[in-house]
């Protein structure tokens, strides 16, 4: 039942209920960022989203920044670590919509399909990741944990590789991140040449000074 309570949030708490906790959550914000009760019993809030995207995404070239490689009018490019968005939604809103309006907020061109949203939970010293179900709706989990966000959180990752849909991607997708691979794995390559070859003229010169006559 709570499994059932999580995933289908709208079903079971009544208007006086939401009401209720909208106050409480208002009295225990910070940062202004409050929510608000519509006469239809819709509310509306904000929710921060953590990205955290190890593979690169596709976004309209002029509005591209940080490392890329370039297809006509997109870019490919990794988006920095830490960055955290926040939005305006609903309380109608599902996690599908909330994935789309964030990439829609950076302009990225990507399949949604590509992409999760997970909730991070802290209990009793002991972080939990959970992948939310397109269903769900982030706001209710929002109000319900409070607006503390050392208690939840939310976070958009890529899907697991054994999940990722790569049918979802273009072919200029695929070969940008084929050319990205190829730059990284040469720039590895050389740092690894240059590391042996430091290690080997400090043991020839180690292996010098052992031999050395006299």
């Amino acid at each position: 039942k709570d499994v059932q309570k999580e995933t289908e949030p709208h079903l079971y708490l009544s208007k006086e209920e939401v009401k209720e906790k909208i106050q409480s959550y208002n009295s225990s914000v910070t940062d202004k960022l409050k929510m608000t009760l519509n006469a239809n019993g819709i509310y509306t809030g904000f929710i921060k989203v953590q990205m955290e995207l190890c593979r690169p995404i596709t976004v309209q070239s002029s509005q591209s920044q940080g490392r890329c490689a370039h297809s006509n009018s997109e870019t490919a490019f990794y988006l920095p670590d830490g960055c955290v968005n926040t939005l305006h939604i609903s309380s109608t809103n599902t996690v599908r919509e909330v994935i789309e309006a964030l990439l829609k907020k950076f302009f990225v061109a990507d399949n949604p399909a590509k992409f999760a949203l997970y909730k991070r939970c802290h209990k009793e010293d002991q972080v939990y990741t959970c992948k939310l179900s397109d269903r769900e709706r982030p706001l209710y989990l929002r109000l319900v944990a409070g607006p503390r966000t050392e208690m939840l959180s939310f976070v958009l990752h890529e899907h697991e590789t054994g999940e990722v849909m790569w049918e979802a991607f273009t072919i200029p997708e695929l070969q940008n991140f084929l050319r990205i691979l190829d730059k990284e794995e040469n720039e590895q390559l050389q740092i690894l040449k240059k590391r042996y070859a430091a290690y080997r003229d400090k043991l020839e010169e180690a292996l010098g000074g052992v031999w050395k006559p006299g």
